[in-house]
């Protein structure tokens, strides 16, 4: 089967095009004729920093954890799935799991689920990584009707989904963006945007909860943004977090009562711990977007199978306006 591989880690510029073996579907797993792949931020970080990060693989290596396509053959002991099946999910990439920017892939079958009837190919290959964190973040936040949240970078991969799930929960959303174009996509998904770079935390706490702050902050930028997330919640508020990787005082947490979630996904592919999680989530995601409740957001570039170090470069400028999707 055709593939990009990369032989050692570092820039774009390392994919390089191959043929490689198909693989047989084991037990456990299903065999998936890849439609299309998607970019994500973790994709990047693996072929760039190869080996300073644990979960990366030995190359030669095939990269991409997102895919939908369709099921051509199944493994010993899998219900569930038929031949011809339509399915998405995120189940390589990463360690031993062999990855999605190929013709085909041996996932296990915990680790996927039926594609949404009424996305595209491209439009699922885009959900499966940020749904399950939205998702996982805001469950283990505590979600529920009637919430003011607030989603800090309610335009970017996660983000975009994690608004879109807070309003099928019933919540009352905001959401933070940089530019106009950022605040236009956040208001056409449904959520009121707020611009970071002219208000002051201080100010959109004032004027959307009066002063009190938001039930729960979904934070999908992280880092030294952490800070904005324990000041615009409320007393005994929620903060969910996908980018913890930062030091700093937990005074003000301490002093509201906040409790903070960390969310990272990866953790049921790398240590193969609850995968069959991913694949109730991945359904259940699927019923939302069918009852129109959810739609990913998809970059206007296309790039084919051989374009992949250059979709990477795309993700990587931040001129992408929702998923960088790969067709293969």
């Amino acid at each position: 089967m055709k593939a990009m591989i990369i032989q050692n880690f570092g820039g774009p510029e390392v994919f390089q095009p191959a043929d490689i073996p198909t693989p047989e579907a084991q037990p456990g797993q299903v065999l998936v004729r890849i439609a299309a792949s998607s970019v994500n931020t973790v994709d990047t970080m693996i072929r760039e920093m190869g080996k300073d990060l644990p979960i990366s693989p030995e190359p030669p290596a095939v990269l991409g954890m997102d895919f939908a396509g369709t099921v051509t053959a199944i493994g010993e002991g899998v219900t569930g799935f038929s031949p011809g099946d339509e399915v998405y999910g995120c189940a390589g990439g990463l360690g031993d799991l062999p990855g999605t920017l190929a013709e085909f892939i041996a996932a296990d079958a915990r680790l996927i689920a039926h594609k949404p009837s009424n996305l595209s190919m491209r439009e699922a290959a885009a959900l499966p990584l940020v749904g399950i964190t939205a998702y996982e973040g805001l469950q283990r936040a505590g979600i529920s009707a009637g919430q003011k949240v607030l989603v800090h970078g309610g335009s970017g991969g996660v983000g975009h989904v994690a608004l879109q799930l807070a309003r099928h929960f019933g919540a009352d959303v905001y959401a933070t963006g940089g530019g106009d174009k950022q605040l236009a996509l956040i208001e056409e998904l449904g959520a009121k945007g707020v611009n970071y770079k002219t208000e002051t935390v201080a100010d959109y706490v004032n004027q959307y909860t009066d002063g009190a702050g938001f039930d729960l902050v979904f934070d999908s930028v992280g880092g030294a943004n952490m800070v904005n997330s324990f000041e615009a919640a409320a007393l005994n508020g929620q903060v969910a977090s996908t980018v913890a990787l930062v030091e700093m005082d937990l005074s003000l947490a301490h002093f509201k009562g906040l409790s903070l979630h960390v969310v990272f996904m990866l953790i049921p592919m790398i240590h193969d711990h609850g995968r069959q999680t991913h694949g109730e989530i991945l359904a259940k995601l699927a019923r939302i977007a069918e009852a129109g409740d959810l739609t990913p957001v998809l970059d206007e570039q296309k790039f084919a199978l051989t374009e992949a170090g250059q979709a990477h470069a795309r993700l990587s400028s931040g001129k992408a306006m929702g998923k960088v999707v790969i067709d293969i």
